[in-house]
């Protein structure tokens, strides 16, 4: 029921994939809103390259905790043990969750401070300003913190969309209804949203993506080693049935047939590799040339529908996935269509119906298969759908609260020291042309970073919120962020949106946009401490700053220029060294089976590439922004910090953030759907590559984090 409407819909990167667990949430997942934006950074010289950020760390003060280091494990060995297992053994992975990490830690923070705000404005929702956001979020939380009217109501509020299901006759029904059910913010099978267009990345169009699959990816349909999740997928389907009065008979009959609707349309699906190629995510048409794919599917009746006018046409991003529903709408019985819409239906609403409903989907999503024991509590999962719902209006009260103009000011300082650095290495890269080169500057003279917040909150006037009907609310949010996005669609495209909300635990990169994005929340400790010494400071979120620049360059960014446009700007010889050079990243990872009991499941290198490209530059560029600073403060940089050096604590605060231990289901889930390895082995990676790791702790050739010469990565 809660969509992901995405701009643009594939393309954007973050640091880390969502804090809930893969596959679908037991609580919706909040939509990623269209890249809205904020301020232009200062220009380069706004603050001199070679700014100490933070004040010379009081040496008898630990900012960094010493005795969480194991010195039983070698640094030069394992270094994320060395770092990150003593901490990982004394503190457990709570029942409530799938992964446990310094990223959980600051979520949870986040969540309670949030828990705080929606829960004041529940209290005082009634006497709040009509329609202020105070109000509208109150009530969207009150509303779902009512169990006794959500109990009482069961599923009733969605009968009527399962009558209109079992009233479809023909499949010329079924095409009406999903055009009818995407007008109303609810979209079905595919998934349709704006986005900057790939070659005129200054104008927004519509993106129509392949979707539509209740499991993780097309694998999951076919493959012998996920017999069990499906039978157990068949399974939650025909209770979601069955909870809505089907008889078990006909429940059994009807998951039977959703499975084998959404195997033929996994067929015609992207694995998760193939969802990484730009030339998959982008394939303008015209509406005739769409309707010509699509010739039982009316492009032109959908424009109309969703009240948007298409002047030259837009994205059918996966032809054939596109030419493979068409193709079920004219042969597929409608029994069969009946049966998948029904459960989806189910599926989408189950967080807002009564207890039975939000307890099956978890047993699925939750349990079989992310392994996680229990729930989260119920104002978690509330708290979700008020993101989802009113994220950002969630985040202008979380910004009030939380973040200063101090320390937006000071992240300002960190971004610029950190491009200055990724500037430089540019300039002085010995495997790049000139030719090449300038066109790279030119991209990261362009480069738009926004931290903390927009600089223009959103207007949530025209959302109709009531204080006691949940599923209701969520509805009403759903179509109201549903039609922002589709507005958006012929206008020019706004560099200062944000997809991202402040109290978000995360950082990302829009190439078609060119726009490097800091949420509030992401900028604490462990990553921003504005007590730390610089060392702690760069390894922390000045590697993230780097991690989001250098996505600019990495195998997706480069295809992209300075405008966000979609192109090729490189010369043959150096294209042939970047992918030659990447290529040994892939390499890298594919090696590393991170499961005790599954050596055979590898990290699929091509599917981590980008991120471990940013890794990688972006480590190495925080490094040399942290040697730049030390430069400037000598003191500093000669001291010690409860025995460790400068260049030592650096590496450590970077180890440190991708401390963390993941339920072994949830592993395997995302070593095969996420674009990033696994934390422990990001506290690694890139560190392995770099000459300053070995100097700092004295590694030697032949130790597991000195990779050999003729295998070490250099790129960015």
């Amino acid at each position: 029921m809660t969509k992901q409407y995405l701009k643009p819909v594939a393309l954007a990167v973050s640091l880390a994939l969502s804090l809930t667990a893969c596959g679908k949430s037991e609580q919706a997942a909040a939509p990623a809103p269209a890249p809205a934006t904020s301020t232009p950074a200062k220009s380069a010289s706004a603050a001199p390259a070679a700014a100490s950020t933070t004040a010379t760390a009081d040496a008898s003060k630990s900012i960094f905790d010493i005795s969480e280091l194991d010195p039983n494990i070698p640094a030069c060995q394992d270094f994320n043990g060395f770092v990150n297992s003593k901490w990982i053994a004394a503190n457990p992975i709570p029942n409530d969750q799938t992964r446990w990490g310094a990223f959980n830690i600051l979520n949870e923070a986040s969540l309670k401070t949030q828990h705080d705000i929606v829960d004041d404005a529940s209290k005082n929702a009634d006497s709040a300003k009509a329609g202020s956001i105070e109000q509208k979020i109150g009530w969207l939380y009150r509303s779902g913190m009512d169990e006794a009217t959500i109990e009482k109501n069961g599923f009733e509020p969605l009968k009527p969309k399962l009558d209109e299901i079992a009233g479809l006759k023909s499949n010329t029904d079924v095409a009406d209804f999903i055009i009818k059910r995407y007008a109303e913010g609810d979209g079905q099978v595919f998934q349709f949203g704006t986005g900057g267009d790939f070659k005129h990345a200054d104008m927004q169009i519509g993106f129509a993506n392949e979707a539509g699959l209740g499991l993780p990816t097309k694998d999951y349909y076919t493959k012998p080693d996920y017999k069990a999740i499906r039978d157990a997928y068949v399974a939650y389907i025909a209770k979601s049935l069955e909870l809505t009065g089907v008889s078990e008979a006909d429940a059994k009959k009807q998951a039977d047939d959703v499975l084998k609707f959404e195997t033929q349309l996994a067929a015609a699906s992207l694995t998760p590799v193939e969802e990484r190629d730009t030339k998959n995510e982008y394939h303008f048409v015209s509406i005739e040339d769409a309707d010509k794919v699509t010739p039982h599917f009316s492009w032109e009746k959908f424009f109309d529908a969703q009240g948007v006018k298409i002047d030259k046409g837009f994205s059918l991003s996966q032809p054939k996935f596109f030419a493979q529903f068409d193709k079920m709408l004219a042969s597929t019985p409608v029994s069969q269509w009946q049966a998948y819409l029904r459960f989806h239906a189910i599926d989408d609403a189950s967080p807002y119906l009564s207890k039975n409903f939000q307890d099956n989907k978890f047993a699925f999503y939750g349990t079989t298969l992310a392994g996680q024991p229990q729930q989260r509590p119920r104002w978690k999962r509330v708290l979700g759908a008020v993101n989802g719902g009113m994220g950002e209006a969630l985040g202008q009260l979380y910004v009030a609260k939380e973040f200063t103009p101090e320390a937006k000011q000071r992240a300002e300082e960190l971004v610029t020291n950190i491009r200055n650095a990724l500037k430089a290495r540019i300039e002085n890269l010995d495997w790049m042309s000139a030719e090449t080169k300038a066109k790279a500057i030119d991209k990261w003279n362009n480069f738009l970073p926004k931290i903390g917040y927009p600089d223009k909150w959103r207007d949530w006037s025209g959302l109709d919120i009531k204080p006691d009907n949940y599923y209701a609310n969520v509805e009403a949010a759903n179509k109201f962020n549903y039609d922002y996005d589709i507005a958006h669609i012929g206008k020019p495209t706004d560099r200062k949106e944000w997809g991202m909300t402040p109290q978000t635990v995360n950082a990302y990169y829009n190439p078609s946009d060119n726009t490097i994005n800091f949420p509030a929340a992401i900028l604490q400790p462990p990553f921003f401490d504005a007590k730390a010494d610089d060392a702690i400071n760069y390894g922390g979120i000045g590697a993230v700053i780097g991690h989001e620049s250098s996505h600019g360059f990495d195998d997706q960014g480069a295809q992209f220029d300075g405008d966000g446009n979609q192109n090729d700007w490189w010369t043959a010889a150096d294209k042939t060294q970047f992918q030659a050079r990447t290529g040994k990243l892939v390499d890298q990872f594919d090696s590393y089976a991170p499961i005790k009991d599954k050596p055979d499941l590898h990290v699929n290198g091509k599917l981590t590439l980008g991120e471990n490209i940013a890794d990688l530059g972006g480590l190495n560029v925080a490094y040399d922004a942290l040697q730049t600073a030390l430069k400037a403060n000598p003191a500093e940089a000669a001291q010690k910090i409860d025995g460790y050096t400068e260049d030592q604590r650096f590496f450590l605060n970077w180890a440190r953030v991708w401390r963390g231990s993941t339920r072994e289901k949830a592993a395997e889930l995302m070593i095969n759907t996420d674009p990033h390895a696994p934390a422990g082995l990001r506290a690694m990676g890139a560190p392995s590559n770099m000459p300053a790791f070995a100097s700092a702790f004295q590694c030697k050739a032949g130790d597991t984090m000195v990779r050999p010469a003729d295998k070490q990565v250099k790129i960015w």
